[in-house]
């Protein structure tokens, strides 16, 4: 097979379908992934990911204007496939509402922190955060392309949401306050473990750590 292209069946016109042209989207950002893994930003080129992936340079731009359109495609996509679940689920017909309080809210921030920390600590998100510390100093594109993801303002909203359900007389202010600082306490020293700043903390330890983070976080909200 060539390494220059292995077009999908072209559909009426000679055009790939929608469903083909998803795919061959998703075989680019896999090979972007895979390459800017591996090999680091800087050491990834665009004909690299177009051999990799199998298609033409000319097929790659008509997909993505530029290595900085690609990289922000693909951190964008690591940080959906680790998003946590991010709305309240439906509430299902004849069961009871969701209770306001303290007790209700730990629920949610432990379910939510679980959550969260697994996917901090998955392969490819910690991939990507060496990748960041290891090259964003020389390649801002990195650091603009995961503030574009919006995965942290995500959460924040969301934690902020699920603070004041539960409590609503907590200030819009302070609920932001507690989820910015919630986020930082759940996920920076785990993260820093596992990249081996100290020993990784096992299931049972990484279990604790979200339960006594939100402990500390429903005693800072009162």
């Amino acid at each position: 097979m060539s390494m220059i292209e292995s077009a999908p069946t072209a559909s009426r016109g000679g055009r790939p379908s929608r469903e083909e042209a998803a795919r061959l989207g998703e075989r680019i950002l896999d090979a972007a992934m895979e390459l800017m893994l591996e090999q680091g930003y800087g050491a990834t080129s665009i004909e690299a990911v177009a051999a990799r992936a199998g298609v033409s340079k000319r097929t790659f731009y008509h997909r993505f204007a530029d290595k900085a359109t690609l990289v922000q495609a693909v951190v964008a996509r690591v940080v959906e496939r680790a998003r946590p679940p991010l709305a309240p689920r439906p509430a299902q017909p004849g069961t009871v509402p969701e209770a306001a309080g303290v007790e209700a809210l730990r629920r949610s921030l432990h379910e939510f922190g679980t959550h969260t920390l697994r996917a901090a600590l998955s392969p490819q998100v910690l991939a990507l955060y060496r990748l960041i510390v290891g090259e964003s100093h020389r390649f801002p594109d990195l650091l603009r392309a995961v503030a574009l993801s919006g995965g942290r303002a995500q959460a924040v909203r969301t934690l902020v949401d699920t603070m004041r359900r539960h409590l609503p007389d907590l200030a819009p202010a302070q609920a932001e306050f507690a989820a910015q600082q919630f986020l930082q306490m759940l996920v920076s020293l785990p993260q820093l473990r596992a990249m081996g700043i100290g020993d990784a903390m096992s299931e049972s330890d990484c279990d604790l750590w979200v339960t006594q983070t939100v402990d500390l976080l429903l005693q800072g909200i009162g």
